[in-house]
């Protein structure tokens, strides 16, 4: 028996998986709310995954995966989904992971979002970064940002992606989306041409390299709204890793700049819901004049205690969000204590409340 792609997809649609894993040696592998969960049937062989891959990758990708060892692109499965695909080498097979992207554009309410966070979408101008691991629903977040704009107010929108993940149609705004390798070479090449095609709101896919982080604030700060992500778990950290990104003598002039044009820091995490599914734990930070004057006098480690007191600005501690999940049952004591930041403080705080604990 051979596997077909499209049954492949069908059950990842149907069951609502959030990726596909084809590798040799296993059977076909769903990720069903954060669990692996194996397909019944026999273990893939190398002819298997070749075939699969062939099925999907267009030429060009196939080309990469012989020189490189790997290609990543997007595609869509029919009307029902659409899935960033990262094809690799492994021991000299193909292996092949799929990613599902919902085709449903989520509310900001229904990912969990404080409505505080609404008014940062009409802000005419700054940075707004949204972190956290892989996996843990960025480009979710993204995408409600940008419909929300889309739906709310009027302008150009331009994102940078590598691959396009969410496709936005116009609604009240004109979307361009540019996809890296096959519409514009680079992060950093693209923010500088969109500069020209008079955007009201960027959103840069990845500040990956020093160059992207440069050409992002500075778009912040000639009167855009740009969004990006990092791969920090902090609104600390993720000021940190901008300042370090550049060489010491442009630190203090990166600081500066970072304490005048960033809006607000996102970083989340996805959990295991009770019950099954995911939902998400934020920590909200919001620029202010004193969290501003941290960031060009290099205290970010005092950050966090700005955050834990403002919170009628919108702000909270990804810990003290964590907590109030568990305390409306929607996470459970021992997902919110492998999530925490603080692990030591919140075991007490779950002790306190209560909770028994299973972890050590």
């Amino acid at each position: 028996m051979s596997y077909e792609m499209n049954d492949l997809l069908d059950l990842v649609v149907e069951q609502n998986a959030s990726d596909l894993h084809c590798q040799v040696g296993q059977p076909p592998t769903l990720r069903i709310s954060g669990s692996m969960v194996p397909i019944e049937g026999p273990n893939l062989t190398p002819k298997d995954t070749e075939q699969l891959m062939l099925s999907i990758t267009p030429d060009a990708h196939q080309q990469n995966v012989k020189l490189q060892g790997g290609s990543d692109f997007g595609f869509a499965f029919m009307e029902k989904a659409r899935f960033r695909v990262s094809i690799l080498k492994s021991k000299g097979n193909y292996g092949i992971v799929l990613r599902q992207i919902p085709n449903k554009m989520y509310g900001l309410r229904e990912i969990g979002l404080p409505d505080k966070i609404r008014e940062l979408l009409y802000r005419p101008r700054g940075l707004v970064l949204v972190t956290g691991p892989t996996g843990s629903g960025k480009s979710t977040t993204l995408a409600s940002m940008v419909n929300y704009i889309n739906e709310n107010r009027e302008g150009h929108i331009i994102t940078i992606e590598d691959p396009i993940e969410y496709y936005h149609p116009h609604k009240r705004c004109i979307v361009t989306q540019r996809e890296i390798g096959s519409d514009v070479p680079s992060f950093s090449e693209a923010i500088k041409r969109a500069l020209r095609q008079d955007p009201d709101i960027i959103l840069v896919g990845e500040m990956r390299d020093l160059e992207t982080i440069e050409a992002a604030i500075s778009a912040a700060e000639t009167g855009h709204l740009v969004f990006g992500t990092l791969h920090t778990n902090s609104a600390a950290k993720t000021v940190d890793r901008i300042v370090d990104a550049f060489p010491a003598n442009m630190q203090e002039m990166i600081r500066t700049q970072l304490a005048s044009s960033l809006v607000a820091v996102i970083s989340q995490t996805l959990c295991k819901k009770i019950g099954g599914g995911r939902i998400a734990g934020y920590e909200i930070m919001i620029n202010t004049t004193s969290i501003a004057a941290m960031i060009r006098e290099n205290k970010t480690f005092r950050i966090t205690s700005d955050i834990q007191t403002g919170g009628n600005l919108g702000m909270i501690t990804m810990d003290a969000h964590l907590l109030s999940l568990v305390n409306r049952q929607l996470v459970s004591p021992d997902e919110a204590l492998e999530k925490a930041q603080d692990s030591q403080t919140m075991r007490e705080r779950l002790t306190q409340l209560g909770a028994t604990l299973k972890t050590l």
